[in-house]
């Protein structure tokens, strides 16, 4: 008997000619069954009230990205933590077709079948495995700010409600050009967040008289997705000035960054203010990549993050690229008796040699974080852990302790599990220290205070 792959490119090889691949084809062809079977044993549910169309993908395997970006946009009006039937919205803004004979997933022509298989497994991980009848009712629950104040999902329905739709628009344009940006947005947040709390101190520029936390060596060179906040407050000002706070556009930026690479959408309490005070030297509080297990824990402890939420926020390192010099001692000159960390799979780090050349380490010099799929929020970055080829000592270290090498395998095996606690981890992240009520202020300009 096939197995499912070999029939799923069958079928796309039938079909290549017309690039289009019907629902109902799907099941007729795999038959209801054995689809849905599948989809169960991998972690997805099907749900006959949701109906979807492609009409065009962008550049190579963003195919999932599209989709996501136009799910997210009918989702926001269509409440899906009710379980009501969801009908995608077409590129123009019109509904798709509620006919289940009509609606298609269309491929660019020239994909072949690696980026057909990645594009394809993007869909299934959307229909089958976000659009469930989740019970998102806990996420709309305020949360409680540093004074008291609190913070709440749909802060900006009132004031400013097209807030989080502008940074949305945003994020999807620069993903779409450039989808390493997704990571970079993502990491942009968790640095705020660990500097100060999250603030938006990390947006800050610096001035004559002080060197701002985004010039020191964690954040310079490799932050990155400035210009995506900027084009989101720009245009926030120009609609409802004074209202959005950069610290909230970050976090609306890494939730949409999260779900554009494949992540759970999720709802971002909001109304933090921004801060007013940047300083590079206050950088050590963030976790360096040479870090071991204890100095990780020690430093997740004091913002308030116990070791699960650590371990599962470092999943983000699954999307994105690392500078060669962030890791480069593990390759060369390890230790006085070892060229290279014995932990590392010796053929990856072959692999990495050939990419860092011990001549040629220079500032420019990247890797891909998770190369197996270097765009996907999904659990390849721990099934590498466990084949110790995590790249940072940062990674690796994670399996140096029973208990988290425990978590590690747990993620690895459990992509729905995984998410769910990724969500929540995000959420309570984005809760560190942040300022409320009549603290900070409002930024008009988020690299500069007012």
């Amino acid at each position: 008997m096939a197995t499912f792959p070999a029939l799923l490119r069958r079928w796309f090889d039938s079909r290549r000619k017309k690039h289009s691949y019907p629902l109902k084809a799907v099941s007729k062809f795999f038959g209801a069954n054995a689809l849905a079977a599948w989809l169960a044993g991998h972690g997805f549910y099907a749900s006959n009230s949701i109906f979807f169309d492609l009409l065009r993908v962008p550049n190579r395997l963003k195919s999932m990205i599209r989709l996501n970006a136009i799910v997210y946009e009918e989702l926001s009006y269509a409440k899906y933590h009710k379980c009501e039937a969801i009908y995608i919205r077409g590129d123009k803004g019109s509904l798709s077709s509620t006919n289940p004979k009509d609606i298609a997933l269309q491929f660019r022509p020239s994909l072949n079948w690696e980026e057909l298989k990645m594009a394809f497994r993007g869909v299934l991980l959307l229909l089958f495995g976000v659009f469930l009848c989740v019970n998102f009712d806990s996420l709309e629950a305020v949360q409680v700010g540093g004074n008291g104040t609190k913070l709440q999902v749909g802060y900006y329905w009132r004031t400013c409600p097209q807030a989080e739709r502008i940074v949305k628009e945003e994020v999807a344009r620069a993903v779409f050009t450039n989808y390493g940006l997704a990571a970079g947005l993502v990491r942009m947040h968790f640095h705020d967040c660990f500097v100060r709390g999250c603030d938006g101190s990390v947006l800050i520029d610096s001035t004559s008289s002080n060197v701002a936390e985004k010039e020191a060596p964690p954040n310079n060179p490799s932050l990155r997705g400035f210009e995506v906040i900027d084009n989101a407050k720009a245009r926030l000002e120009s609609l409802c000035s004074g209202v959005v706070s950069c610290a909230d556009i970050l976090a609306f930026a890494a939730r949409d960054s999260v779900q554009f690479s494949g992540g759970f959408p999720y709802k971002v309490p909001a109304g933090r203010k921004d801060g007013l005070i940047s300083h590079a030297n206050e950088t050590i509080s963030l976790p360096p990549p040479t870090s071991n297990l204890s100095q990780l824990t020690q430093m997740f402890a004091n913002k308030g993050l116990n070791q699960g939420d650590m371990i599962t926020l470092s999943g983000a390192h699954t999307i994105g690229r690392s500078h060669c010099s962030s890791f480069s001692k593990r390759l060369y000159n390890f230790s006085s008796t070892a060229s290279q960390d014995p932990s590392l799979d010796p053929i990856y780090a072959a692999q990495l040699k050939q990419q860092c050349p011990n001549s040629n380490i220079s500032a420019n010099s990247t890797v891909f974080m998770d190369p197996r799929t270097p765009i996907l929020m999904d659990t390849s970055y721990y099934s590498g852990i466990l084949a110790h080829r995590g790249l940072f000592t940062s990674d690796q270290t994670l399996l140096s302790n029973s208990s988290t090498a425990a978590l590690v395998q747990q993620n690895a095996r459990n992509w729905w599990l995984f998410q769910t606690k990724f969500v929540a981890a995000m959420i309570k992240m984005g809760q560190i220290d942040v300022l409320t009520g009549s603290q900070g202020e409002i930024r008009a300009n988020c690299r500069r205070i007012n």
